[in-house]
């Protein structure tokens, strides 16, 4: 067993995985089936992709659990199998971390339900921190470290999955995805994320950005939480796309490159964020190219917005600032009347 807080002290930086999916469709996954299904069907390349991420340098991998919750597990109706695909899925990368000889921290992946939260949607917070506690009861009895929430754009939901955590004893991380002009899709704010982890009587290990539309959009994410921290804050994570996806035919390819990823991972360490990752279309080469870059990096400045489109690339969603203001008058003129 690894500790990650621990971890994070020894280490200053701590490289975490790539992508699940992305690699497993290379693996041989078909479209519009549940990656969960491996855990079971296909072991041995669940494991394969798990060495392959530990072999690359990373410190943390994550559990092939992402939706491995009823609520999405109910699509394939494989609902009845939450604690056991869990368990599975944190025994399965437990054996890759135990196979080598330093600490490796097993993350028990935990996205969101799919579902919107009332009065919008079916799903109450209290209805989602039971989905959450099943999901967790199973990735705790297969031996992970630390609960790592992720993907997530509502606050509903990461109190939900939170508290879920908390209930289980378990350290626990957050990230969001930062995705619609620099909110979550259900309006959440970078900043606003870490003013949500200083809500928590028990804080996160770390909190941060991930997913998204590109590296240079989540990096502006990373600055913007970093700017917010004050007194003790839990450490941030970047876990970024591998560049642009581009639909090819049937296929979706990222445009990322190692060189890409490499000079992101240092933008990353300069921004702020102490777990640097990639997310969709992040393989085993970019991790590579990223280990390096951690292992190398020396402290620069931290990177203003513009350095970081200079050298990473233009903006996918940028912020509305326009709208934003617009609402706010809006309210005042509201008040007033």
């Amino acid at each position: 067993m690894a500790d990650l807080a621990q971890l994070l002290e020894d280490k200053g930086v701590l490289l975490a995985d790539g992508a699940t999916g992305t690699n497993l469709f290379e693996m041989g996954l078909t479209s519009g089936d549940a990656p969960e299904m491996w855990l079971e069907e296909h072991p041995d390349r669940i494991r394969e992709l798990h060495r392959r991420f530990v072999e690359a340098g990373s410190d943390i991998i994550l559990t092939n659990t992402f939706g491995c919750n009823a609520r999405r597990l109910m699509l394939h109706n494989m609902q009845d199998q939450v604690y056991t695909l869990n368990k599975k899925g944190a025994e399965l990368a437990r054996v890759e971390a135990e196979a080598v000889d330093r600490p490796i921290v097993v993350a028990g992946s935990v996205g969101p339900t799919g579902d919107l939260f009332a009065p919008l949607g079916p799903l109450t917070e209290e209805q989602a921190v039971e989905v959450f506690k099943e999901q967790i009861d199973g990735l705790k009895a297969g031996g992970i470290d630390v609960v790592w929430i992720e993907t997530m754009s509502a606050a509903e939901e990461i109190r939900a999955a939170v508290t879920a955590a908390i209930a289980h004893d378990m350290p626990y991380v957050f990230t969001a995805s930062f995705d619609t002009a620099g909110r979550t899709m259900m309006g959440i704010k970078p900043e606003g994320l870490v003013e949500l982890a200083n809500s928590f009587e028990r804080k996160p290990i770390a909190i941060g950005a991930n997913c998204g539309v590109g590296a240079s959009d989540l990096l502006v994410s990373v600055l913007s939480m970093e700017a917010a921290k004050s007194g003790i804050a839990p450490m941030i994570v970047a876990k970024a796309n591998c560049g642009i996806p581009q639909v090819k035919g049937d296929k979706v390819e990222y445009t990322g490159t190692p060189d890409l990823m490499a000079r992101y991972a240092h933008m990353a360490i300069d921004s702020g964020a102490r777990i640097v990752g990639g997310c969709c279309g992040t393989a085993v080469e970019h991790l590579k190219a990223m280990r390096e870059a951690l292992d190398s990096h020396t402290a620069g400045d931290r990177p203003t917005q513009d350095a970081v489109i200079s050298e990473i690339g233009p903006l996918q969603a940028p912020p509305n600032e326009g709208a934003e203001a617009a609402g706010k008058a809006r309210r005042a003129r509201r008040r007033r009347s």
